[in-house]
């Protein structure tokens, strides 16, 4: 029925989400739960008379209030990435006829206790830039992959501005087909494991958080 669920243990799953006014015309993706445990917020596709819209919105955990309209406007949304600590938001966000490896923006806005975003700032991209899978360190510091090099490589923002971390004439992204898609994370140390593609094969690579270079991994 496309409707969000929680599961608590010895209990039956119970609908968060309200009943769609037609069946399965409101759709849900790519959540993500604040670090307190009282916000989900994810990408909502809405199926009405006139068209399909999607946005980003925000409900309480429990269900007790209906989902709340946190960013609009923009044909396709994706990505949506809570900070270590809870207090800023990023996503991806994209116009139609642009496919996500074409063009995508991201954007970075507080997150207020009431999940709702001020002062949003666009960091990258843009129609002739595709950004890939936002994350945040646990310090608190943003990294990204864009193609601006014609190189889908790995950036950070370092006070208001992005940083290259390991360029390399490889491939660290992909395109998105699905919400969800991740080709590097945080190991506990903050070195970064990697998967990228270069001359037709994948790899695994580790990147030290004092590197600016790959180190493959053998296989």
């Amino acid at each position: 029925d496309q409707r969000l669920y929680r599961h608590s243990f010895g209990a039956p799953p119970e609908p968060i989400t309200p009943e769609p006014p037609t069946p399965r015309s409101l759709r849900y993706a790519d959540g993500r739960i604040t670090p307190d445990g009282r916000w989900l917020i994810c990408v909502r596709e809405r199926h009405e008379a006139n068209g399909v819209s999607n946005e980003l919105v925000a409900l309480p955990t429990d269900g007790a209030t209906p989902p709340q309209i946190i960013a609009e406007g923009y044909d396709f949304y994706a990505f949506p990435r809570i900070s270590p600590d809870g207090r800023r938001l990023a996503w991806l966000a994209w116009r139609h006829p642009q496919l996500p490896w074409d063009g995508t923006e991201l954007w970075v806005a507080e997150l207020q206790a009431d999940a709702t975003l001020h002062k949003p700032q666009r960091i990258a991209g843009g129609p002739t830039e595709s950004i890939f899978q936002p994350e945040w360190r646990s310090d608190g510091m943003l990294y990204f992959v864009s193609d601006r090099t014609n190189w889908w490589n790995l950036y950070r923002v370092v006070a208001g501005e992005s940083e290259a971390v390991a360029p390399l004439a490889a491939e660290f992204g992909g395109p998105q087909w699905v919400f969800g898609l991740s080709q590097y994370t945080f190991l506990a140390d903050g070195t970064i494991a990697c998967i990228y593609a270069q001359e037709g094969f994948d790899y695994l690579g580790l990147i030290a958080s004092d590197s600016h270079h790959v180190q493959p991994i053998p296989c």
